[in-house]
C-alpha cells in the first residue's frame, strides 16, 4: 500500500515537473534563439513578440502533451487521448453560458484572494505585467498582439493545463488536490506574485467547469474572455 501510495506521490511530482520545465525550458531556448538572430531593435517589434511567444507555445505543447504519447512505456501511464485532454465532443451552448458565469466567479475569487495577500507587505497588488508589448501599440500591430495574447495563449494554456495535466493528475489524486495543484504550477509559470494570484484564481475556476461539463471549452472560453477584457483594460484604455 505504501508503494503504491508513494508511486502516485512520485508520478505527480513528474507530471507538474514535466510542465514547469516544459513551458519555460522552451520559453528560454526560443528566447536565446530569437536574441541571437535578431539585433536589440528588431527584438521590440509585435510581430517579432508575438512570434516567439507563438514559437513557444507550440514547441511546449508538442513537448508536454505529444512527446509522451510516442514513447511506448509513457504513453499508457500519461495519456493524450481527447477525453483526457477535455475536448471530447464540440463545445455547447451549456459551455457558452458557463464561461461568463466561470470569469464573474473567477474575479470575485482574485479580488478575495487579492485583498488577503495585501496584508503582506511583500504583496504589490498594483505591479504591472510585462507582456513585451508597448502599449503605445496601433493599428495592425494591436491586432497582432490580441490575436496572440487573447485567443491563442488561451487555447494552449488550457490543453496543457486544464486539459492534459489535470486530466491526468485528477486520476491520481483527489479532485480538490488536483484542482489546487494544477492552479499553483499555472501561478508559478506566470512569475509575478500578483498575477500568479489571479490566474490561480482563473484556474481553480476552469478546473471546477471541466468536472461540470466534463470538457475545457468553457475553461478556454472563460480564459479567454479574461485575456480580452485585461487587452482592453491594458491596451486600448491604457490602465497598465
Amino acid at each position: 500500500m505504501k508503494k503504491q501510495v508513494w508511486a502516485k506521490i512520485f508520478g505527480i511530482i513528474l507530471l507538474l515537473g514535466w510542465v514547469f520545465v516544459g513551458l519555460i525550458g522552451t520559453e528560454i531556448i526560443v528566447g536565446l534563439a530569437i536574441s541571437w538572430l535578431l539585433p536589440a531593435d528588431v527584438l521590440a517589434s509585435p510581430v517579432v513578440n508575438a512570434t516567439f511567444s507563438v514559437i513557444a507555445y507550440i514547441l511546449g505543447l508538442i513537448l508536454i502533451v505529444l512527446v509522451p504519447s510516442k514513447v511506448p512505456k509513457v504513453r499508457e501511464l500519461v495519456k493524450s487521448t481527447r477525453e483526457r485532454l477535455g475536448l471530447k465532443g464540440l463545445p455547447t451552448w451549456t459551455d457558452l453560458g458557463l464561461a461568463p458565469i466561470g470569469y464573474i466567479a473567477a474575479i470575485a475569487l482574485a479580488a478575495g484572494l487579492t485583498a488577503l495577500f495585501s496584508l503582506f507587505p511583500w504583496f504589490n497588488s498594483s505591479e504591472a505585467q510585462n507582456l513585451g508589448y508597448s502599449i503605445y501599440m496601433q493599428g495592425w500591430e494591436r491586432g497582432i498582439a490580441f490575436v496572440e495574447l487573447a485567443v491563442f495563449a488561451p487555447m494552449i494554456e488550457e490543453l496543457i493545463f486544464r486539459g492534459w495535466l489535470y486530466g491526468n493528475l485528477r486520476i491520481r489524486a483527489p479532485k480538490i488536490v488536483a484542482i489546487l495543484l494544477v492552479s499553483l504550477l499555472f501561478g508559478l509559470v506566470h512569475m509575478q506574485w500578483n498575477v500568479g494570484v489571479s490566474v490561480f484564481a482563473m484556474s481553480v475556476v476552469s478546473c471546477t467547469l471541466r468536472e461540470i461539463t466534463g470538457t475545457i471549452y468553457a475553461g478556454t472560453l472563460l480564459h479567454i474572455i479574461n485575456n480580452v477584457v485585461a487587452f482592453y483594460l491594458v491596451y486600448v484604455v491604457g490602465m497598465g
